[in-house]
């Protein structure tokens, strides 16, 4: 009797910590939130929305962050010959004229299927402010949180899939990932940190008829409060149960769950973090969530670059290498951006620890499907890699061009809660010779 009280106990508080989680992660509701609102009116839009000039924009993004600044002189921009670039060597790839690293064969082999921008360029040289400078195009504040690209494409066009959140984060380090920012609660994305566990807490433990009329005790119980405090925000905590127990009921909840692929699948991808995160994304593209960020740490090589450059590129090499393949194979590549970036890049100069120190002055990040340019590079820099030569890009440029490729008008303004207006890329304009 003992042994069948603790199991429902346990049962229990399973349910209970996955309502829990949905709050917090699920549609991002915080007490700071319901704060933040000016009574639920925080979110209001200019009649100076502009329509789209794509006809067939993304419906999707990927976004694969490296996070703490990629070397772009030993991945996408190498300059073999010049004393700047060290131990890595260059490899062809499939398309005359792209170069990269001899640690990125999977990359080399779809180079077809990339656009190589090699002339980004960024104001931010420390991580916290560049990691949020590429997600928002905004200057990092104490006094505003900024949204990141997701929210903008939800707030654009809504939900592919109403039982899915809207967007997933994949990855440990979450604090500048592409929030909701001062969106209203339901744009906010699910944080997800270990992709082997998949959505914890998710599942029902319970019959059906008496998980139903704990349902409606929960709601007679709140009913009062409700009625007392009829928010827009208040009422996201009521729709963030809905939401959670639609997910609970539906079969689209197997999508978090990566085991349900065969062992060659999770081979392709690689058994760590990252690739297991990059399969988790196609999963997820697959279930229609509108979009996915998956992060990869451990880019900041201020000491021996050269011995981290092999398993930091092979690492990411391996997984997506592997993603676009899925998507290839699934016929999901037009309609989904697929952007790989960071904060910014690294010194083409080596240090006394034979690292590379930050470096936002030029670099590199990649993009693919989406309407993009495939097998073309865009951008030059010096021969040392140490300045942009050709077609620089800001960061509010290089988002707006992401903007752009899933239909959301660059012009729309949005209104914070202290009612200041926000467009999705602050300045930037879409570089239009990425477009095929």
């Amino acid at each position: 009797m003992k042994h069948l009280l603790m199991n429902s106990q346990k049962n229990e508080f399973a349910r209970r910590r996955f309502v829990q989680l949905a709050a917090s992660s699920f549609l991002g509701v915080r007490a700071g939130s319901c704060l933040a609102f000016n009574n639920g009116q925080a979110l209001a839009e200019t009649d100076t929305s502009e329509a789209t000039s794509r006809n067939h924009p993304a419906k999707q993004l990927i976004y694969l962050f490296m996070a703490g600044g990629m070397s772009h002189i030993d991945t996408f921009d190498l300059k073999p010959g010049h004393e700047n670039q060290g131990l890595t060597r260059p490899i062809n790839t499939a398309v005359d004229g792209i170069r990269v690293s001899s640690h990125l064969p999977n990359l080399a082999r779809h180079a077809g299927n990339l656009c190589v921008v090699n002339s980004l360029t960024s104001t931010a040289g420390d991580h916290e402010k560049g990691n949020y400078f590429m997600h928002t195009s905004y200057e990092q504040r104490a006094t505003i949180r900024h949204p990141g690209l997701g929210a903008w494409a939800q707030t654009t066009h809504g939900k592919l899939n109403p039982t899915m959140p809207g967007s997933v984060f994949i990855g440990k380090e979450s604090r500048f990932h592409g929030s909701g920012g001062f969106f209203e609660p339901e744009f906010e994305p699910l944080a997800i940190s270990e992709p082997k566990l998949g959505l914890k807490y998710s599942h029902r433990n319970v019959q059906l008829d008496r998980f139903a009329r704990r349902r409606r005790l929960a709601s007679d119980l709140d009913s009062e409060f409700l009625e007392r405090y009829h928010s827009k925000p208040i009422r996201a905590y009521g729709d963030m149960y809905e939401d959670a127990v639609r997910l609970m009921e539906s079969d689209d909840l197997e999508a978090f769950n990566i085991h349900r692929e065969d062992k060659a699948s999770k081979e392709r991808y690689g058994d760590d973090p990252f690739g297991q995160g990059c399969l988790l994304a196609r999963r997820l593209i697959e279930s229609n969530v509108r979009t996915v960020e998956v992060s990869y740490t451990g880019w900041d090589t201020h000491t021996d670059n050269f011995t981290a450059m092999p398993l930091l590129c092979g690492t990411m090499d391996r997984a997506v290498g592997a993603l676009l393949d899925d998507l290839e194979r699934l016929g999901k590549l037009d309609s989904t951006a697929v952007v790989l970036t960071t904060e910014f890049g690294r010194t083409p100069i080596t240090n006394q620890n034979r690292g590379r120190d930050h470096f936002p002055k030029a670099f590199t990040s990649i993009l693919a499907g989406g309407g993009f340019k495939a097998g073309y590079v865009y951008g030059k820099t010096s021969k040392g890699a140490e300045e942009v030569d050709e077609n620089p890009v800001t960061i509010p440029d290089f988002n707006a061009t992401i903007a752009h490729a899933m239909g959301i008008p660059i012009k729309k303004e949005l209104f914070s809660p202290t009612g200041r207006p926000f467009t999705v890329a602050h300045k930037g304009k879409p570089v239009m010779d990425l477009f095929s």
